[in-house]
């Protein structure tokens, strides 16, 4: 007699669901098979919360960036610096560093057509042989007005865990660039290097208020669960 095992449509997605989409997920070795197919159980119910870099960015509706000066037009020489000098090397990291954000729509190339009051140059940096973009916006918040809206701090958080057993963790993709930016706001926050200007539709990392921003989004949406600990 021969016993056939039907596997159910949900198990076969499931499985399909492990070798496709956590094929680069890194699942703890001390985990018991049984607590091990939980988890693969829950991260396929919740399949469509995860993303991938070869994604497009999400966009946070309701919780757009602004950008208020505390100062009037004309705007000082301080605020429009043309491109930092960069040698060849530079000047070719800085085109790589820039094509990702450009095609995820972080940032799109300013029209030879469109006023530039105010700008902002990028630096390159380098570390142990590698490049990173960095956004000059020193001269922006010194006029920015600033947000005081609270951030939490790190050892209070510690303390409300402190006597849990499991700690779970999640870390949003790109968190800052999934905030869209106000038409306003935009204009402060163009960037210049050796080919041409562009200016941010989504937050970027560096200026005054990110994190006042960031911080008051994740307390509007995520109310209980923070409250909770």
């Amino acid at each position: 007699q021969i016993t056939v095992n039907k596997v159910s449509p949900v198990n076969l997605e499931l499985k399909k669901f492990k070798s496709e989409q956590l094929n680069e997920a890194e699942i703890s070795l001390h985990l018991s098979d049984k607590q091990e197919n939980e988890l693969s159980s829950l991260l396929y119910d919740h399949k469509e919360t995860f993303a991938s870099d070869k994604e497009p960015l999400w966009a946070i509706i309701g919780h757009e960036v602004d950008i208020i000066l505390n100062i009037e037009r004309p705007y000082p020489p301080f605020l429009r610096r043309p491109a930092y000098p960069a040698s060849p090397k530079s000047r070719e990291a800085l085109e790589i560093h820039n094509t990702e954000p450009l095609e995820l729509g972080v940032i799109r190339k300013v029209g030879h057509n469109e006023e530039v009051e105010r700008i902002t140059p990028i630096i390159v940096a380098w570390h142990n042989g590698k490049s990173r973009m960095v956004r000059d916006f020193r001269a922006l918040n010194t006029y920015t007005v600033p947000d005081r809206y609270p951030i939490p701090k790190i050892q209070i958080s510690f303390t409300q865990i402190s006597q849990e057993v499991y700690i779970s963790t999640m870390d949003a993709l790109k968190g800052f660039h999934q905030n869209v930016v106000t038409p306003r706001a935009r204009e402060y926050l163009r960037i210049i290097v050796h080919c041409g200007v562009y200016e941010y539709i989504r937050m970027p990392f560096g200026i005054k208020n990110a994190p006042s921003h960031f911080q008051r989004m994740m307390n509007e949406i995520f109310p209980e669960e923070l409250s909770e600990g």
